[in-house]
Order: structure tokens, then sequence, then C-alpha cells
């Protein structure tokens, strides 16, 4: 299997050349399997007990959460589809004259790449002006993370609780697609000064041709590893246990009864509606909720990202 590859220059020099292409099978090999032995897991496993008791308890006591919880305003929304458009195209242009497919796609390579750039620097800036609280993972999250799998070994440890908006793997699925984002956008960036465009004329000879390999080779693990993590957020978003967060993608929004079953009211706090948002919402034998931070010393997440 080649992993990386080499070429002789005109003096007879050995440089690098990029990332071998035997590595794309490889990353579809990957998302394949994963997709088989997680499908393979969720069938196997024992069936939960039935938490409607616990459900109805949490929908008496937090009765002032409005029947629709937005969980994806809409700026979040269009920049989701429009990323996950561009990302489409890129790989499409730069993966499929690989296999064999042959087209003029130069030119709408490196336009996906500008569009994937101006989203991902809007995406920075509106969520730091939203607030960045709801992506940090705490130290309880890593804590709990790490009892799911020691319940997975079948030893006794106390049961995960819920998360807040965001699960941790949805947190670090984000952080990989931000590091690989960030990967491709900038060596990218410096590749289509190789490019003839409107702007400039291309100059090959900006770097050294051992830079340039070295390039080549981060832009092309970075977007192989894009290959794998799509295919698993296809996957996860087309089984049925996970459709109702694909929806809301969509509208923007989840149900009450979603919100109270996956996620806890004390991490995600949400804005109470109608006159029951007077009432003060009580544990069973506690005393009025207070606003406690979490673990880790950070504050609850608010319901405005």
């Amino acid at each position: 299997m080649e992993i990386l590859r080499w070429e002789r220059n005109p003096w007879g020099q050995q440089v690098l050349r990029g990332l071998g292409w035997d590595t794309l099978y490889v990353a579809a090999a990957v998302g394949v399997i994963f997709m088989m032995a997680h499908a393979l897991y969720q069938w196997k496993r024992p069936a939960q007990i039935n938490g409607e008791e616990d459900l109805a308890r949490l929908m008496q006591m937090y009765e002032g959460v409005p029947e629709r919880v937005v969980r994806h305003p809409l700026a979040s929304r269009i920049f989701h589809w429009a990323m996950a458009a561009a990302m489409f195209a890129l790989l499409l242009t730069g993966f499929l004259p690989i296999l064999g497919v042959q087209f003029s796609w130069v030119t709408a390579h490196w336009i996906s790449g500008i569009v994937l750039t101006g989203l991902v620097l809007f995406h920075i800036a509106h969520s730091t002006w939203m607030g960045l609280d709801t992506m940090w993972i705490s130290r309880r999250e890593i804590q709990d993370a790490c009892n799911q799998v020691r319940r997975l070994l079948g030893k006794e440890v106390p049961e995960p609780g819920k998360p807040g908006k965001y699960p941790l793997e949805n947190k670090l699925f984000h952080h990989a697609t931000a590091l690989f984002s960030l990967g491709v956008i900038g060596t990218g960036l410096l590749m289509m000064v190789r490019v003839d465009t409107p702007f400039w004329v291309r100059n090959p000879y900006l770097l050294p041709d051992a830079t340039w390999g070295v390039i080549y080779v981060i832009h092309g693990v970075s977007a192989v590893a894009f290959v794998t993590m799509i295919m698993a957020h296809i996957y996860f978003a087309a089984r049925p246990e996970k459709r109702w967060i694909t929806w809301s993608m969509i509208r923007g929004w989840i149900s009450r009864r979603h919100y109270l079953q996956h996620h806890d009211p004390e991490l995600w706090r949400v804005e109470p509606e109608g006159p029951r948002a007077r009432r003060k919402v009580s544990r069973p034998g506690a005393g009025p909720v207070s606003r406690p931070r979490t673990a880790g010393g950070r504050k609850p997440q608010s319901g405005r990202t």
C-alpha cells in the first residue's frame, strides 16, 4: 500500500509529492467497518429499561418548558447545509479525477474551497458572538465517558448523566471537523498560488519542492479524514433513534419530550413560556432549583445557541 507518494525532480533528487491515494480506500473501509460494528452493537445491546415514568416526572417538574425547544437557529442551519454542499463539491472534484473520472475540476474545486473558507469564518464569528460555552468539554463529561466504557466492560459504576445541549460525541466530532477544516483551508489557500485565477498568475516556485510535499500531505490527510467522518455523520443522521436530531437541523427545534428525555435541563437551560413560566421548578424533596455551576466550574449552557 502506498502511504506517501515520491518522485524525482529534474536534478534526480527524490522529493515528497503528497499522500498516497491508497489511503482513500482505507478511509472508506474504516467508515464501512465502523458503521457495521456500531449497527451490530446496537442490534445486540440489551433493551433499555422503559423510562416513561421518569419522563412523566420530568414533564411535570419542567412544565414551563415550551413544546418546541430551539436547538439550531436559522443561521446555524444555513451554515450547516451550505458547508455540506461545499464539502461534497470539494470531495467530488478532488477525488473523482483520482478514481478515473476525468473532467475540468480545478476551477470548481478552488471556488468551493473559497466558499468553505468564507463559511468557516462566518461560523467562527457567529459562534463567538452567540457564546462558545456549549462546545467546551467539561470534567464531568470526561468522567461520564469513562464510566460508560467501564459499564460496557461489565463493571459497576454510576450511571452517566444526561448531557447539556450537545453530547460529548457531538463535541468531539465538531472539534475534529474544525481541525481538519483548518487543515484543508490553510493548505488549500497556499496551493492556490499554483493555480491561475482571475486574481493572480500562478507561481509554482513560491516554495521549495520539499515544502510543497508537506503541504500536499497535510491537505490529503485532512481530505481523506473527511471521507470517514462524513460516512459516519450520514450514518448516524439516518439511524431511527437519531432522526429527531436530524429533523432539528431542518426545522430548528426539538420537542419538549425529546429535550427532557435526552438532555439535562440544569445543563441546557431554556426560557419557559406561558403562565407556567412563573412557577418555580423544584426537585423532589428539595427547595427551588438554584443555578449552580456545572462540574468543571462552567456555568449551565443557555438555550440561545
